[in-house]
């Protein structure tokens, strides 16, 4: 192999945009860069002649710091079907010794989900001492926080 692996995590969306910003929420990330020339989306979607109804296509997200996978965001006319048979765990705790003080710190992070669309499908515990709580993104797709 000559090249580095990149990945990049694909979300079909009927809302791209919100959908994205949500995510940036929950993991932290910001929104894409324009391509060069451009200091926003909007010039860059104007210059493409893209018709404005159709900005809404595509969304894309990279992490704040550090490296982490490229998120993107595509508009599907089909809504989502089913379980996810994938799905993103969320580890806002990592790191935190202290029990009550790791749940408060995922709680915490539930409570801004919470705020920007997300719902709470339930609370899990393993047998060997993980807790977590299982969440829903604004379309639907389950992920955890822990």
């Amino acid at each position: 192999m000559t090249g580095t692996i990149a990945v990049q995590i694909t979300f079909d969306a009927a809302h791209p945009g919100a959908l994205s910003e949500f995510w940036a929420v929950a993991l932290g990330y910001r929104l894409d860069d324009p391509p060069p020339g451009f200091e926003t989306w909007e010039e860059a979607l104007q210059a493409s002649g893209l018709p404005e109804e159709r900005w809404d296509d595509a969304s894309a997200l990279v992490p704040l710091h550090g490296n982490g996978p490229r998120l993107f965001f595509q508009k599907v006319p089909e809504p989502k079907a089913g379980k996810n048979r994938l799905h993103l765990d969320v580890s806002v705790g990592k790191g935190i010794k202290d029990p009550d003080e790791r749940w408060e710190t995922v709680m915490a992070h539930v409570e801004r989900l919470i705020g920007v669309g997300g719902t709470v499908v339930e609370e899990r515990r393993s047998d060997w001492g993980d807790h977590w709580m299982v969440m829903q993104d604004p379309e639907g797709n389950e992920f955890c926080v822990q």
